[in-house]
């Protein structure tokens, strides 16, 4: 995880000095050539005054007449140009460091208390956190004619961090995580190709690909309140915004539960695959015992030969197989392709055969197993013609896509989540404690001054403040996580590819239901007009774009990233066309 410098304190005090200086608008004193009077500090005459009147707003660009309104009353604020973009800097900055402390802070918490109810739901919101500051500021700021204006600061916000995730992050993070395609998996830490486009890239398992099918899934509130006005109806605006907010919230819920429960689904899931390895490596093993074909002309399970397979294992000759017998042969088969729990896995596969439930397999619950098992191997398989080449070739298929579904899981190594004691937890919990407060604190403090600061910045510049909170304040609210998330590809492993991708599509759906759900209250609640058709449908396409990608493919070849890279221009030039060539805003 990226770390905030050492001089961050250092950096900030510096900065707001500066501040003070360059925005202040300070004034003196008038020396003048007459030693009997002195002035009152006020004089009109410009024209008289000798060089040393110091008077700094003068010589900032663009200086307007109008005034500018500090925050709190105390921070420095002005009506210029070039003054409100070194605001918007140096509030960026604070917001970059909120969200720097937030991300450390999450991450010592999660390393003490684990996934689950932390990691899953109190963790995700801290990640979303100074964004939502940002779009409520911008909502609530003075009248609702001054909040209407300003309002348009937090959907460019909402739209530029998804569009910044998912395209130029998204993307880097293929370039920088590449490592060489072979049979249509990219191999861990093996990068000899180059930039080839269609042989290298990188590969991610299959719950990276439901967090992408959950992202997707996620924009259909934009798509509720977008129905008025692809109908050309202003009745029913505010009551789509109401609906939209209610489905958002919903998904919110369900999404921070399946956050929640993720690991226990995951636990299962993984025990599930490990089942159907056993019941493969079985299988196979015992087509190799076999006195004859484990099929027979009719494609069913062969009995005669399943009977004698029985007796061959069941060593004793007690007419039972034992767990002792189970656990022998289980053994034998040596299942080095997974980490397998043998006591687990005879615990399963008695539970599979033991129909009356006496501790031990009897010939016909053997025979009923073991069929019961190639059955379902052939609904697997590709079954040829020939009983004698079915047999080989349907369990051979069995095997391998057992084996793919077990690599898709992420559980090839595990050796970037081993859980060791933590020492000292207590301070690290205080100090992950206080990380969190602070980040949150500074989020709170200084995102309504950087509202006004963009909102200014518009005024003197002529540039819709749309634009510029596209552009500029997503790199400040997730700079931190992308610089985490492109360290962390760096480590060219298909674990770490898909958490990094894991975690990308995970922020991206917080945008869409956590601070879509505060955007969509603000204009509910305090009567504003939703007029936002081209931020959404660029939040759309983006979302469904790479939504599809992710969904359907766990292998992204570096030409992948032509299509991420050129979405981010494509985003902006579609905005600006549609709102001042065909007016939709």
């Amino acid at each position: 995880m990226f770390k905030a410098p050492h001089f961050t304190s250092f950096f900030f005090f510096f900065l707001f000095f500066l501040v003070l200086f360059l925005c202040g608008q300070a004034h003196c004193r008038l020396i003048t050539t007459d030693q009997s009077s002195i002035s009152d500090g006020v004089h009109h005459d410009l024209n008289d005054r000798p060089f040393n009147f110091l008077r700094l707003n003068h010589f900032t660009l663009g200086a307007a007449e109008s005034t500018c309104e500090q925050s709190y009353g105390f921070l420095p604020c002005t009506t210029t140009a070039l003054g409100n973009l070194f605001l918007i800097i140096v509030y960026g900055y604070l917001m970059f460091s909120a969200a720097t402390y937030l991300s450390n802070g999450s991450e010592l918490l999660l390393e003490i208390l684990g996934p689950g109810l932390i990691g899953g739901l109190f963790l995700p919101i801290l990640g979303a956190l100074p964004d939502a500051m940002l779009i409520l500021v911008s909502g609530l700021s003075g009248s609702a004619e001054t909040a209407q204006s300003q309002v348009s600061v937090g959907m460019g916000l909402l739209a530029g961090s998804t569009v910044l995730l998912l395209t130029v992050i998204w993307g880097t993070c293929v370039v920088v995580g590449k490592c060489d395609i072979e049979d249509s998996v990219a191999r861990d830490s093996k990068d000899t190709k180059g930039f080839s486009l269609t042989g290298s890239g990188v590969s991610t398992d299959i719950w990276t690909s439901y967090a992408a099918r959950i992202m997707a899934i996620s924009v259909l509130p934009f798509v509720i309140v977008q129905v008025p006005q692809l109908v050309n109806s202003t009745s029913g605006r505010h009551l789509a915004v109401l609906i939209g907010l209610i489905v958002s919230v919903s998904l919110l819920i369900s999404y921070c539960l399946y956050q929640v429960f993720q690991p226990w689904i995951q636990r299962r899931r993984l025990d599930y695959v490990k089942h159907k390895h056993v019941i493969s490596g079985i299988l196979r093993h015992l087509k190799t015992q076999a006195l004859g074909r484990l099929l027979d002309d009719d494609g069913e399970p062969n009995i005669d030969v399943i009977t004698k397979l029985f007796h061959r294992i069941d060593e004793n000759h007690d007419g039972y197989l034992s767990a002792a017998e189970l656990r022998a042969l289980i053994i034998g088969i040596r299942f080095e392709e997974i980490d397998l729990d043998k006591d687990d896995a005879v615990e399963k596969v008695m539970k599979d055969f033991d129909t009356s439930n006496n501790s031990c397999i009897e010939e016909n619950e053997f025979v009923a197993g073991i069929s019961r098992w190639l059955n379902e191997a052939k609904r697997s398989g590709d079954v040829s013609a020939d009983p004698g080449h079915r047999t080989m070739k349907f369990l051979t298929d069995f095997h391998v896509r057992t084996k793919q579904e077990h690599d898709l899981l992420g559980v090839a190594d595990q050796s970037d989540e081993v859980i060791e004691g933590v020492q000292n937890a207590k301070w690290i919990t205080v100090k992950a404690v206080l990380l969190l407060l602070l980040g949150t604190a500074i989020a709170a403090a200084f995102a309504d001054p950087l509202v006004d600061a963009v909102d200014n910045f518009s005024s003197a510049t002529s540039i819709p403040t749309f634009f510029i909170s596209f552009i500029a304040l997503p790199l400040a609210t997730n700079s931190s996580e992308a610089v985490s998330a492109v360290i962390f590809a760096t480590r060219k492993k298909i674990r770490t590819s898909s958490l990094t991708f894991s975690e990308i599509y995970g922020a991206v759906t917080m945008n869409n239901v956590l601070c879509l759900s505060v955007f969509l209250a603000l204009v509910y609640v305090r009567g504003l007009t939703w007029d936002f058709s081209s931020e959404v449908l660029v939040i759309l396409i983006v979302c469904i774009v790479m939504g599809l990608f992710g969904s359907f493919r766990t292998t992204f070849p570096l030409w992948t990233t032509s299509v991420a890279f050129l979405l981010y221009p494509f985003s902006l030039a579609l905005v600006y066309v549609l709102d001042y060539f065909f007016g939709w805003s």
